[in-house]
């Protein structure tokens, strides 16, 4: 089946502009969210729960990310001024241990790494509080020479889960990028969600875009 591609929304741009002009300005930078209603899509069937990543093309924010870790320490420490959480291999059964402190940290970190040897031990530790979050790790082998590509490429990955509602929002940038920047994520956000609907474009109903704190989200023409 031929997929129309999103690249040509043609009132994207001038869309954005008019989200920064109307947006009420703040002490902060907003982040402005992309919001995709869909339909045709039965959530009770398990095969149309999605679960998929999408790699933004301009990574907009430093999140948090942590990585489980026993023989692969050293690569890993220096990465701590970097955002990373180092969580060692002694330390993962103690955070089960700790509910309030397992929670806060499923909460602060967007998403988590781990050895691959280490994977059932953080799935039976920390499964419960992962999990349902979806931020079960991701594995990594223990030979790999450097751990900075991977997690920079996990700060630059957008995870999105379909459960109960058919709608997908998430952020793709902040009101301080540029116009162009912005719908380059908006463009690449809605390409990833477009291939992976069983019937692509059809099961879309509805685009918006909004700032975090904005009011009425505008919409997008498809």
């Amino acid at each position: 089946m031929v997929r129309v591609s999103f690249m040509e929304i043609k009132n994207l741009e001038k869309t954005i502009e008019e989200l920064k002009n109307v947006s009420k300005k703040r002490n902060f930078k907003q982040s402005i969210d992309l919001i995709v209603t869909l339909k045709g899509l039965d959530l009770k069937k398990p095969e149309h729960k999605l679960k998929f990543e999408i790699p933004i093309a301009v990574p907009f924010s430093d999140p948090k990310i942590g990585v489980f870790a026993d023989t692969l320490i050293p690569k890993v420490k220096p990465l701590e001024s970097q955002n990373v959480l180092l969580i060692r291999k002694d330390e993962i059964e103690s955070y089960s241990k700790n509910k309030r402190l397992a929670k806060k940290t499923a909460r602060e970190c967007k998403s988590f790494l781990a050895e691959a040897t280490l994977m059932p031990l953080v799935g039976k530790f920390l499964g419960p509080i992962l999990a349902p979050r979806n931020k079960m790790p991701k594995p990594i082998p223990q030979t790999i020479p450097d751990v900075l590509p991977i997690v920079k490429r996990e700060k630059a990955t957008i995870k999105v889960a379909l459960k109960d509602s058919p709608v997908i929002q998430c952020a793709v940038g902040r009101e301080d990028m540029s116009t162009e920047d912005l719908a380059k994520n908006v463009k690449t956000v809605l390409d990833s969600i477009e291939s992976v609907l069983p019937a692509g474009k059809a099961n879309i109903n509805k685009i918006y875009i909004k700032t975090t704190m904005g009011g009425k989200p505008l919409r997008l023409i498809i």
